[in-house]
């Protein structure tokens, strides 16, 4: 005989996928910090990081592969929200030797007469880096950039006059959400209980009505007599005289 319906196991519902926040962050950017206080703060929601170039920086944001992104400015801005963060110092690398490593400090005009190579020409960052160990000319990059990559056979040295980078957060600005809000806020330093935090928005308990300690019999106080009765009141003399006999 067939089975009946009801000795079929039913399928069990299907669990709720869980949030997971992706983050992009080019070179130079240290999210270590960040990592490790979202972590005390959303245990639940799963962090992930990947880091980029400056090229793909926004494309990450474009194709869904991050909900958010550490970036090196000028960015185009249109569809995205952008939050400045902090300035990069500039620094110049150069091969070992150079006359400039025995500087702790460059002044940009004392070096106004050597050749510098292009970034963008050589291939990004550790490439040009990479060809000015080789003597061909020096580089400028931000120094949080020359120090990740520390190609051998290069100095890397604190560059006075040349023009600062800055680093932003960006993500789209049609997808702003709770979690990403949280994000925002880790990063520019709002603590756990600070009320522009989401997760500090919490709805406060409501109180409830005291027990009534008469229980749920008591009859309700009568009100109290203006006056209290007089057990003499209409007796004269006379007849306490009399009860006395």
């Amino acid at each position: 005989m067939p089975e009946s319906n009801e000795s079929r196991p039913e399928n069990p519902p299907a669990e709720p996928a869980v949030r997971v926040l992706r983050f992009a962050y080019v070179a130079g950017v240290t999210p270590g910090k960040w990592i490790r206080r979202w972590e005390e703060r959303m245990p639940g929601v799963p962090l992930e990081a990947l880091m980029t170039d400056d090229a793909g920086q926004l494309s990450v944001l474009h194709d869904g592969s991050a909900d958010l992104s550490f970036v090196r400015l000028p960015v185009e801005r249109d569809g995205l929200s952008v939050i400045p963060l902090y300035e990069e110092q500039p620094a110049v690398v150069a091969p070992k030797g150079h006359e400039v490593s025995v500087f702790e400090e460059v002044e940009l005009d004392d070096i106004s007469g050597e050749t510098f190579l292009d970034v963008a020409e050589m291939g990004g960052p550790e490439m040009a880096m990479q060809v000015a160990a080789s003597g061909a000319g020096l580089v400028i990059l931000p120094q949080p950039v020359a120090r990740h990559f520390n190609v051998k056979d290069t100095v890397v040295r604190k560059l006075n006059g040349a023009p600062t980078t800055q680093i932003a957060l960006a993500w789209p600005t049609d997808s702003t959400d709770e979690v990403i809000e949280e994000f925002i806020g880790i990063v520019r330093g709002r603590t756990a209980h600070s009320s522009r935090q989401p997760s500090a928005r919490q709805e406060e308990p409501k109180k409830e009505p005291k027990p009534d300690r008469r229980g749920t019999g008591a009859k309700k106080p009568k009100v109290a007599q203006r006056y209290a009765p007089n057990p003499d009141k209409g007796r004269g003399k006379g007849s306490r005289k009399k009860g006395k006999r």
